[in-house]
């Protein structure tokens, strides 16, 4: 085991399954003592069990670390605030916060219902927003805390996923505004958008399944086709959930201090830092255009090349 974490409390919620479940084991190979949130729902969000959530802390105790479970609905206001208090009862405090719950379920705009509609941006978007609320009350007091929120592409372009797209576009814009509110405390929020094999995405073997049959999720993120599979190195997979763990704990340490508000992407070995907005193109007058002038003006300078 590590040490780089020794001493340090976290919460991953979703750590049942997935990309969570290889946060929560790889924090506690680095020394931290875990909470592992999860409802154990299906992909679409309907039942619960205890099982997965039990399965990782024992997974954790077997190689000598220290965790515990817990069931909440993070999205409750209630269970967000169940499950950072179960950090402070079981282990005395909380250092890091690592939320990966989330659900999909997609379909085209024009048939998506209201139900799936809310049920995503709920569980995704406001499932991120309520342990975080209830961690920075107590980062705030002890000057000091991570956060990192997962994220996905879906709001570059992602067919079929609205909801998704707006959930995690969401989660952006939520991490980015966390970082100036607490990063005056010594708190840094950051995101990971991950490209894995889950129960929710397909991994990288959906971009050679399109075959060239429409944008792949690479094309889609503006990174460009990821480098070729040949031989990978040491366990598991390119697709391998575990991929995103490496960079998820580095951003739970104190040895990256500077780095808050910043997004990032994991492919297979690749770790790519997305740019935050920049403004492109502009036109500028002292007072309003006219619509000649935005005839004009608009196609030859805004939209030239688009």
């Amino acid at each position: 085991m590590g040490n780089r974490l020794e001493g340090k409390v976290a919460v991953v919620t979703g750590a049942g399954r997935g990309v969570g479940r290889g946060i929560a084991l790889a924090l506690a190979e680095e020394g931290a003592s875990v909470v592992v949130n999860d409802l154990g729902c299906e992909v679409d969000g309907s039942s619960s069990s205890h099982e997965p959530a039990d399965t990782v802390v024992g997974e954790i105790k077997i190689r000598g670390g220290q965790a515990t479970a817990n069931y909440d609905n993070v999205f409750l206001m209630s269970g967000g605030e169940a499950v950072i208090q179960t950090a402070a009862d079981s282990f005395g405090k909380i250092d890091i916060l690592v939320n990966c719950a989330g659900i999909v379920s997609d379909r085209m705009i024009y048939q998506m219902t209201e139900e799936e509609w809310d049920r995503v941006i709920t569980t995704n978007l406001k499932g991120t927003f309520v342990p975080s609320r209830y961690a920075c009350i107590l980062f705030r007091q002890q000057r000091s805390g991570r956060i990192v929120n997962l994220t996905s592409d879906a709001g570059l372009g992602a067919v079929g996923s609205s909801n998704s797209a707006a959930a995690s576009e969401g989660i952006i814009g939520l991490t980015r505004t966390v970082a100036r509110d607490m990063g005056r405390y010594g708190v840094t929020c950051n995101a990971i958008s991950p490209l894995v094999k889950t129960r929710l995405f397909a991994g990288l073997v959906g971009e050679y399944r399109e075959g060239g049959a429409g944008l792949t999720a690479e094309d889609v993120a503006g990174i460009g086709p990821s480098p070729p599979i040949t031989q990978w190195e040491g366990p598991g997979s390119p697709d391998d959930p575990e991929n995103v763990a490496p960079l998820a704990v580095m951003l739970c340490t104190n040895l990256v201090p500077n780095i808050n508000g910043y997004v990032f992407g994991v492919r297979g070995g690749s770790i790519y830092l997305y740019s935050n907005p920049q403004i492109e193109r502009s036109i500028h007058r002292m007072g309003n255009y006219t619509m000649d002038e935005m005839d004009v003006l608009v196609p030859k300078i805004i939209a030239a090349g688009m």
